[in-house]
């Protein structure tokens, strides 16, 4: 029944973030707010619902491990599987802006959290006699308040910056909004009803999934963040895996990168800092392990997007092939 649960809850999360972007997608427009900007914001923030619920619920439970290699192993995900898949379908084109920002912005925010991680470290008094690297097996990182806060401000100044751009690109005649169909809008009551829906699914997907992982992991004795860094993550990470093969099929692979990247991005500065700040999140050294494995991909992955300004049909299989030995490390360590 477990397993059923989790399945019923990864549809929840899905079929919710979907409600939910559409519905505030229509109330945006009758807001008159430019396509783009709620390409940005509302679009960009609903494909990381998923990743969200699950972190701030297992953060409200306790259960950090979870909460933390959610987004790890999500962020890990997308990269590589996303991205990798995206590409063997199509190769996948990478304009500048990428090279030069957006790609080099999402490393910098995984280094931001690895390094908050190291400065909530403490030490077991009971391994003060260890010596080298064993001391830190048996050390806690804590992604206190403080740090929280610090990466909602990162969020703040990339949704500035994002759109600040979005606006100046739309002003120069760059970005054009297309005219909506009138007999496709949807009536203000019915767009409200939606939002509401779509967040009670996020939220109910949220829960069954934290507390059906855990049990599916105490029942087989998986830690809980092999679960989070495994089963979690590939299940939340699902909306940007399909949304990628969707537009790489249809050619339209800039948007595949756009949302990968961007979404590592919110999953980390939005997902994690407001985890934070509604409860400290403290972890082992595993955490910090798969820190530097995401940063380590990260940066492989800058360096394929300056290969040719694309991601080539073999560097997906590369990329793919990295993932399945990670996968095999995740499980055997």
């Amino acid at each position: 029944m477990e397993y059923l649960w989790l399945i019923a809850g990864f549809v929840l999360l899905i079929v919710g973030a979907d409600i939910f972007v559409e519905g505030s997608s229509a109330i945006a427009k009758l807001f008159k707010i430019p396509t783009i900007i709620i390409g940005l914001t509302i679009v960009a923030l609903g494909t990381s619902l998923p990743e969200a619920s699950v972190s701030v619920s297992a953060a409200l439970a306790g259960s950090n491990d979870i909460a933390i290699s959610n987004v790890i192993g999500s962020n890990i995900f997308n990269l590589l599987v996303v991205l990798g898949a995206s590409a063997l379908i199509c190769p996948v084109r990478v304009h500048s802006a990428s090279i030069k920002k957006e790609i080099p912005f999402s490393i910098f925010v995984t280094v931001a959290l690895g390094a908050l991680l190291a400065i909530g470290i403490s030490f077991d008094t009971e391994a003060d006699v260890l010596m080298g690297m064993e001391i830190f097996e048996h050390a806690a990182f804590t992604l206190g308040i403080a740090g929280g806060a610090i990466l909602l401000v990162f969020l703040a100044l990339y949704m500035y910056w994002q759109i600040r751009g979005a606006l100046k690109a739309r002003k120069k005649g760059k970005i054009v909004d297309e005219p909506e169909d009138e007999n496709k809008k949807i009536p203000t009551m019915m767009a409200v009803e939606m939002v509401i829906l779509g967040i009670v699914g996020i939220i109910m997907g949220g829960n069954i999934v934290v507390e059906n992982a855990s049990v599916i992991a105490a029942n087989f004795g998986m830690s809980q963040t092999l679960i989070g860094l495994t089963i979690v993550a590939i299940g939340t990470s699902l909306p940007e895996l399909v949304t990628s093969m969707v537009a790489a099929k249809k050619g339209e692979s800039d948007i595949a990168l756009g949302n990968v990247i961007g979404s590592n991005v919110f999953n980390i500065v939005f997902i994690l800092g407001f985890s934070a700040i509604i409860s400290p999140m403290t972890v082992d050294v595993l955490a910090i392990y798969d820190t530097l494995v995401l940063l380590a991909v990260s940066v492989l992955t800058l360096v394929f997007a300056k290969t040719n300004k694309r991601f080539s049909r073999s560097e997906g299989a590369v990329m793919l092939a990295i993932y399945a030995i990670y996968f095999v490390y995740a499980i055997l360590r």
